[in-house]
């Protein structure tokens, strides 16, 4: 964990915390830890915390994380999948990225499908899922009501996304958008990352696709477009598991896997 300077845990009102800390991080773990600690939202905080309490029925023997949830994957990885937020009883209640719901079902299947991942499901941060080559992260840590952060605290989260890319950057090759959340988050993360963003900025849509050049200690980097795996998508056709094979298909591809 990274510490404030008087060596004590960060306010649950600082929101100057993810800026002064993330850059601090020397490499992913540092980084997963200080993520996991950070109390920068207040409401974010008050409603993880009340979804871990309370809990679903189907849950209520689980003792839910209810903290932020840090990006999952290896540290050399040459594809990141970003998503928009964990979910109240996904990722907040089980600690892991896309775990535990309807969305890293479709997820992780797709993922499995292409020979990313060691299994197509995602229960449990000890289920003995790997990733092979993929990072999965989000521009807001922290499960927001209704799945809807908002523009500030989407502002306030972007440090840890921005930290993560550029230690990724070494061998990072594609990035993959869930959605046009993500598409939009990305885009001041990379530059905040270093790298040089095209102008005008590339449209969101399922398939579209975005190149940045190289630059100093990275290669070109792809950006790639995808409807988000939610339900609302996957339950009326929007987004099908062939399309979602095929989109990762091709980040594979891009990313040299």
């Amino acid at each position: 964990m990274v510490r404030e300077p008087n060596g004590g845990p960060p306010g649950m009102e600082d929101r100057g915390y993810p800026a002064r800390a993330a850059p601090r991080c020397g490499g992913l773990p540092a980084l997963d830890a200080a993520v996991a600690e950070c109390q920068a939202c207040p409401r974010l905080v008050a409603w993880r915390e009340r979804v871990g309490r309370e809990r679903r029925a189907a849950f209520r023997d689980w003792e839910y994380w209810a903290r932020p949830v840090p990006g999952f994957g290896p540290p050399d990885a040459a594809l990141a999948v970003v998503g928009l937020a964990p979910a109240a009883h996904g990722g907040n209640r089980t600690g892991r990225m896309f775990t535990g719901d309807a969305s890293g079902d479709f997820l992780f299947a797709g993922l499995h499908a292409v020979g990313l991942a060691s299994q197509p499901t995602a229960t449990h941060r000890g289920d003995g899922l790997e990733l092979y080559g993929v990072r999965v992260t989000a521009p807001v840590h922290c499960a927001p009501p209704q799945n809807r952060p908002t523009p500030a605290e989407r502002d306030t989260c972007r440090p840890w996304l921005a930290a993560e890319l550029e230690l990724l950057a070494p061998g990072l090759r594609a990035v993959v958008a869930l959605g046009a959340f993500a598409w939009q988050a990305l885009w001041p993360a990379l530059g905040a990352a270093g790298w040089s963003l095209p102008r005008p900025r590339p449209a969101f849509g399922h398939g579209a696709e975005a190149v940045l050049p190289a630059g100093p200690g990275r290669g070109e980097l792809r950006l790639l477009g995808c409807y988000h795996p939610s339900q609302r998508n996957t339950f009326t056709g929007r987004l099908t598991p062939e399309m979602l094979v095929a989109l990762l298909t091709r980040a594979r591809e891009r990313a040299g896997l």
